[in-house]
């Protein structure tokens, strides 16, 4: 007899992530390929195909949720999810086949038509937050990944937003462009403080947030899988020689504390600017002190604020039945999929 498994695909711009849970509901594993996907659909095919070798044997239903529709290989939204969808049909069997629309749920994909990309494009913050407030009713989920970061008020079990679509989301601050790993350092501060002076930071793409959390020792370096501003080496030297470039200088070893402190300088601003927006979706939904919940690679930022305003920190992973392996990615790593393999299992 065959085993039956559910798999969550979540398809984004740089990044393909895919989390499989058993019959019994447990999410079983949890997986993440590079995807630089403005270079071509044949990423997108070499990441799916890489994770489909990876999976178990048994029977499968998948399915989809998507960002990557928003990369400039594409003419324009529509036309990235038609072309990722056409792309998904060919690699996994269209009978077993659904993808998220948004408020609409799973869509089976015979049924999906121009009308519903919409829906479909850029939604799966809906599937991780959804999923949370049907386990834990009231709160406020925050996931903060490689690029962005999402902020959502739950009450009695649902998420309360007016704003679907991305456009909307940057107005209502519930969706920001800021992550840990591949946003610009230029794109998080304008001036930080170095050796007790503030001090302007050059608009030069020579450093990510990668690098900020890599001096702070916090990046999980399994989560960076996304090439260094410069091209060169992923560690602490060479990192804090690229931040050291925002400001005009070069690296010394004997000076890495001044990049350190630099650098969580940086990190401070960014959480700032986090709690900022978490202040005003609270203002308008009324969920101030509410538990905070995390998901994400960067949700040890969610845990930092929940510690800085009092309020508990949830994390994403306990919302789900677990039996995972040895992983390098966590369940919250990988929010929007593992919401998705829960559906299935229990669709």
């Amino acid at each position: 007899m065959k085993t039956h498994y559910s798999v969550g695909w979540d398809i984004g711009g740089a990044h393909v992530k895919a989390a499989v849970s058993n019959a019994s509901g447990s999410i079983i594993g949890v997986y993440q390929q590079p995807c630089p996907l403005w270079l071509g659909l044949t990423h997108l095919r070499q990441a799916v195909q890489e994770i489909l070798k990876t999976l178990p044997a048994g029977s499968y239903q998948h399915a989809i949720t998507m960002t990557g529709e928003l990369v400039d290989l594409f003419a324009g939204r529509d036309d990235g999810v038609q072309q990722i969808i056409q792309t998904l049909e060919q690699l996994l069997p269209q009978q077993s086949l659904t993808v998220f629309a948004g408020k609409r749920g799973l869509v089976p994909i015979a049924a999906v038509c121009a009308a519903d990309y919409a829906d479909i494009a850029s939604s799966n913050w809906l599937a991780s937050a959804s999923y949370a407030a049907q386990k834990i009713g009231d709160g406020v989920f925050i996931d903060v990944g490689s690029t962005t970061t999402d902020i959502l008020c739950l009450q009695q079990g649902k998420v309360q937003t007016n704003a679907y679509t991305d456009h909307q989301r940057l107005i209502s601050q519930e969706l920001l462009y800021t992550g840990i790993v591949r946003t610009a350092v230029m794109a998080v501060a304008q001036t930080a403080v170095d050796q007790g002076q503030t001090i302007n930071i050059m608009a030069e793409y020579f450093a990510t947030m990668a690098d900020v959390y890599r001096l702070t020792g916090e990046l999980n370096e399994a989560h960076d899988q996304t090439a260094t501003a410069d091209g060169g080496e992923k560690t602490i030297n060479a990192s804090a020689r690229r931040l050291a470039r925002m400001i005009g200088c070069d690296f010394y070893l004997e000076e890495l504390p001044r990049w350190q402190l630099f650098a969580e300088n940086i990190r401070s601003q960014q959480l700032r600017r986090i709690q900022t927006a978490y202040e005003q979706v609270c203002l308008k939904t009324d969920c101030v002190k509410q538990p905070l919940f995390g998901a994400g690679v960067g949700r040890f930022l969610v845990k930092a604020l929940a510690d800085q305003i009092a309020s508990p920190y949830v994390d994403f992973t306990d919302l789900c039945p677990a039996t995972l392996t040895a992983s390098s990615m966590d369940i919250a790593d990988c929010a929007p999929a593992a919401a998705l393999a829960m559906m299935k299992t229990t669709a």
